[in-house]
């Protein structure tokens, strides 16, 4: 289809695909077998100025749009989405100090996020604190002209390489959600260690990690917003960031279907027309079901870009719809090639296990469905 793109979003479309086929997909299975993100791509990331696509114009970025995220994700991802992660998990913990941040805050971190020189993360998941942010138990308790932090956060992607860390805590525990505030935290600060490094099911090459804080003094004016604004602040964030992960899931659905179809035109070569008619009518309906996840994607992202207030339903939706067609797409996948697409040396198997985290962070799909549901009938209540 036709998505009438500028020049630009071809551009930066163009540039990811490249990057994608030449050094990815060469990177691609070691990293995952081996758990270990190539150093190399963050240089290649930074030499082609996709950080640049996270940050305003005025600290250093390119001042894009969440579409022209979400097509360099989609491109990445297509080929492969754990290290295309690096990049979408640095954009997340942007997101809140781009967006929360003052003046001071942004100059200080921005520049160096959109130049590739600093990697970020976004810490808000903890052992009891998944879904229910309201139950996180990191405390940050503020003394003088600092706040000391003790507790822990849990499968924190960019969990050791990044240098920037966006903190979710607790400086008020009577209060619950609104007690929640968000925190920048350096890599090196007195105190702040890194836990086990998780060993998943899929994503392997982007490094999930523990983050344990142990007294930890931070500066209070690296408190984004006010106190009090931590679950605002995450909230807000997902609203942005939601069509990333769906652009993640949507870039392996295609990956997936790309071999299955190159797999079928191998197998069909000197067979008799309608030998494989009910292969052909899956690859049909799993091309039609790819492309409505495009238009889902990539219009949600166009309405963030608008300057629409209330993009939480849609934002939910993309990444709903996306991440299960993900998870149903690799399944058809594997099904289509049979023994060819069970085998690890076939990149097929690995988007089967990455697509399924798609349905779990940034909000599982039952939480998707949750705020999709209270949007919805918060409507039908007012009519």
């Amino acid at each position: 289809m036709d998505y009438f793109f500028t020049e630009e979003q071809k551009k930066w479309r163009e540039k990811a695909s490249h990057i994608a086929e030449q050094y990815l997909l060469p990177a691609s299975i070691k990293s995952d077998e081996e758990q270990s993100f190539p150093a190399e791509i963050v240089e290649i990331f930074a030499k082609n100025d996709l950080f640049r696509v996270l940050v305003p114009e005025e600290y250093g970025g390119s001042g894009d749009t969440v579409l022209n995220l979400c097509l360099i994700v989609e491109a990445l991802s297509r080929i492969d989405g754990g290290l295309a992660l690096l990049l979408a998990v640095t954009g997340l913990a942007t997101i809140p100090i781009a967006s929360f941040g003052n003046e001071e805050q942004k100059k200080k971190y921005l520049p160096d996020i959109a130049a590739g020189k600093k990697l970020a993360a976004f810490a808000l998941t903890e052992a009891n604190a998944g879904s229910d942010v309201s139950a996180i138990k990191t405390r940050a308790e503020k003394k003088g002209d600092f706040y000391i932090i003790n507790g822990s956060k849990q499968w924190i992607s960019n969990g050791g390489i990044a240098d920037v860390y966006t903190v979710f805590v607790n400086t008020d525990i009577e209060r619950g959600a609104r007690g929640l505030s968000a925190l920048i935290v350096e890599k090196g600060t007195e105190g702040f260690e890194f836990g086990k490094k998780e060993n998943k099911m899929g994503i392997r090459a982007n490094p999930t990690r523990e983050l344990i804080f142990t007294d930890v003094k931070v500066p209070v004016e690296n408190l984004l917003g006010k106190e009090g604004m931590g679950f605002l602040i995450a909230m807000k964030t997902f609203d942005y960031s939601r069509p990333g992960v769906a652009s993640q899931a949507l870039g392996i659905a295609q990956g997936a279907f790309d071999l299955a179809a190159k797999n079928y035109v191998k197998m069909k070569k000197g067979k008799e027309e309608g030998d494989f008619q009910g292969m052909e009518f899956l690859l049909a309906e799993m091309a039609t079901k790819i492309e409505a996840a495009r238009c889902l994607i990539y219009q949600t992202a166009r309405t963030i870009d608008s300057g629409a207030k209330n993009i939480s339903e849609i934002s939910s939706m993309s990444k709903l719809y996306a991440s299960d067609l993900a998870m149903e797409i690799t399944t058809d996948a594997i099904q289509l090639m049979g023994e060819n697409g069970y085998i690890k040396e076939n990149l097929v198997e690995k988007m089967f296990r990455d697509a399924k985290v798609t349905q779990i962070y940034e909000g599982t799909n039952q939480i998707q469905k949750e705020i999709i549901a209270l949007k919805l009938l918060k409507k039908y209540l007012r009519a």
